[in-house]
């Protein structure tokens, strides 16, 4: 006994610096992929742009000019459009792309209003157009929330009937807002899986795949939503392949559907989306209005 106490006492020294460089390691290495990550959202994933160049006026919308707080204090703005009749009392809460800012939508909310006639709110995430702060991922979810509380607050909106419109980016947004806060339906248009698997697809030969496991992670939190689905994805999708709408789909519970648009690409889903894109839009939301769907 007397021997193994003397052998640990000796060797225990060396034992206590591996052991300090190992964690050492671990932690520089977090400090990295920590470090490497935030150069890649900034430089890869958000695309964000100050100036408005267009608001709903010039497509002849009445709106209103809105800003609320996230919970860390950042002040949001976006436009919220009053529905028509025709719209079942539905608000859409509109979670936009990567790119630009919510100017640069003003004409796919004026197509989006004519021919369902829901209210919408859409706004810019923190570091976009008016929207304090700077874009990060966990930001994006803030906003979410934030737009949300907004609208269950709002006198003129149904809290039991808003509807998450997701697309591209704004997809995952809408999926991980829809376990927290789950809506009447969730609409996601042009979608990917996850971001690990779009960097594998969009840098195949560079080890990016580890910085970006389990962010933006829709094919891991779809399966927790539990209020009907509507996939909406161009075949001709230069950006985000259909292959990732269809993941996302089966992944998902049921009730859902899934819309395949053959003319349509990633950015002009509204234009060449034709008959398919609008048909789908419209059953599903006179459905959610009728409450054809089950509520699980």
């Amino acid at each position: 006994m007397h021997g193994k106490s003397a052998n640990w006492r000796r060797f225990s020294p060396v034992a206590r610096i591996l052991a300090a460089a190992v964690i050492g390691l671990i932690l520089g290495l977090a400090v990295l992929m920590g470090f490497l990550w935030t150069q890649l959202e900034s430089k890869f994933i958000f695309f964000p742009t100050r100036e408005l160049e267009f608001n709903p006026s010039h497509a002849a919308l009445a709106y209103e000019d809105v800003a609320f707080v996230t919970e860390k204090g950042r002040m949001l703005h976006g436009w919220f459009i009053p529905g028509t009749s025709g719209g079942h009392g539905i608000t859409w809460l509109w979670l936009h792309g990567n790119g630009g800012n919510i100017s640069h939508r003003v004409e796919d909310l004026a197509m989006i209003h004519h021919r369902l006639g829901v209210h919408i709110l859409i706004f810019d995430y923190q570091g976009y157009g008016r929207s304090e702060g700077k874009p990060t991922e966990k930001g994006t979810y803030q906003d979410a929330r934030a737009a949300v509380e907004y609208l269950v607050n709002k006198p003129d909106v149904d809290p039991e009937k808003i509807v998450y419109f997701g697309r591209s980016l704004g997809s995952a947004v809408a999926v991980n807002l829809a376990v927290e806060k789950p809506p009447l339906g969730l609409v996601l248009v042009s979608p990917f899986s996850s971001l690990e698997d779009m960097a594998r697809l969009s840098y195949p030969f560079l080890p990016v795949g580890w910085l970006t496991r389990g962010r933006y992670d829709s094919i891991s939190q779809i399966p927790s939503v539990k209020r009907p689905v509507l996939i909406v994805h161009g075949l001709l999708d230069e950006t985000v392949p259909v292959a990732q709408g269809m993941k996302l789909f089966d992944a998902a519970n049921e009730p859902k559907r899934f819309q395949a648009l053959p003319a349509a690409a990633h950015n002009d889903t509204q234009s060449r989306g034709g008959s398919g894109y609008w048909n789908s839009l419209e059953r599903f939301m006179a459905d959610l209005a009728k409450d054809e769907f089950p509520r699980n």
